[in-house]
Parts: C-alpha cells; structure tokens; sequence
C-alpha cells in the first residue's frame, strides 16, 4: 500500500479528539500506518485553528469534543473554509447526531473501536475522492 509517490511529501492528518489517551493511540496508528500526525487537536476551535496552520490533507474528527463547538460544527467550517476532508470517528451512532453529520457531508464515518484496517482504507477512500473532485 503507497502513502507517498516519488517527491511527494506524506499526507498529513490532523486528529481531533478531546481524550488524550485515545488521541495519542490513533496517532500511532496513523503513524504506523505510514502517515504523518503534524499535531492533534482537542476542541473545534483548536481543530479549525490547526487545519489551517497545518495545511493537513484530511482530519479525522471525534463528533463529541469538549468545549462550545462539537465536531460537526468544526467540520462544517473546516470542509467549508479550507475544502479540507473530514472523516468522523466517533462512538456516538444516535440518529439525529448521525443526521448532522451526514448533513456535512463526511467523506467516511468510523465507529469505535475500529481496526486498522477500516482506518487506512476509509482514509485512502477518502484522498482518492478528494484527489478526483479537485481534477474536475
């Protein structure tokens, strides 16, 4: 599996997740996995901050953050102000918070917990829809 091509840099995502041990264990994950984690945020506001400080490739937002902004508010203003894509990672699966994400229209959703695999492949799904919306 290819993260990188010849000159390019590695994608970067940021993570956005409000529990520190969870943060740290996705970031090993993505790291693991051949990606690069220039930073993890804990709030929306932190994340609308970094994804433009960071020029990240994609976030994986947590739906619940702590603080006055939820994860998909801070993905609407991220997807809307940077066109950066979001995938929610996320143990929250009631309807109507699945309705406002859907709404913000994610390019991948995955539940806790989650396995490697479904990461890296809804994570590559989701560059390779970005890469061929931004060739149109």
């Amino acid at each position: 599996m290819m993260k990188t091509g010849e000159g390019m840099d590695r994608i970067k995502i940021l993570v956005v997740e409000d529990q520190t041990i969870v943060a740290l264990n996705i970031k090993n994950k993505l790291k693991n996995l051949g990606y690069d984690v220039p930073c993890t945020a804990v709030s929306g506001e932190e994340a609308i901050k970094e994804a433009e400080l960071k020029k990240v490739d994609l976030v994986l937002m947590d739906i619940m953050l702590k603080g006055n902004m939820d994860g998909i508010e801070a993905a609407r203003i991220i997807k809307s102000r940077f066109g950066i894509p979001v995938i929610y990672l996320t143990a929250c699966t009631d309807c109507e918070t699945l309705e406002r994400a859907k709404a913000t229209e994610p390019e991948g959703y995955i539940s806790k917990p989650f396995k490697e695999e479904d990461l890296c492949e809804t994570i590559e799904a989701a560059l390779l829809k970005n890469r061929l919306i931004r060739k149109t």
